[in-house]
């Protein structure tokens, strides 16, 4: 294989390994969403600083790899890099996040042995 087709192979790897990197800060920030609600000003607030974070990366992977030329097939492998890890990774994780958060509900709504839970408290204070 010669030089030139090798690098352009480690370039599409690099760019398909770079949309998984992507995806999963993404999926980080998401994860964080779920544990801090906030309204859509802030959502749109954090998904503008991602989106100019995944700008940068893209621009200094073409910078520095491919001498700041555009390769269309770059853009296309990070893309696909983003889809590949949201259809299998992604996918896993928040399924499993779902029902670790069942569990956690489930073992928040236990009662503690001879105390009061919260309903019963306000069901109490209501009847008097």
């Amino acid at each position: 294989m010669s030089g030139r087709i090798q690098y352009e192979a480690e370039l599409i790897l690099l760019s398909l390994t770079g949309g998984g990197w992507l995806m999963m800060a993404y999926d980080i920030l998401r994860i964080l969403r779920m544990a801090v609600r906030h309204n859509a000003f802030w959502t749109g607030v954090e998904d503008f600083f991602y989106w100019l974070y995944a700008a940068g990366f893209t621009f200094m992977l073409l910078y520095e790899q491919n001498n700041g030329s555009f390769r269309a097939y770059v853009v296309a492998g990070i893309f696909l890099g983003m889809l590949l890890y949201d259809r299998m990774v992604s996918r896993f994780l928040f399924r499993c996040l779902k029902k670790a958060g069942k569990c956690f509900k489930m073992i928040g709504n236990r009662r503690k042995p001879g105390g009061n839970s919260a309903s019963e408290e306000k069901e109490r204070v209501r009847d008097r």
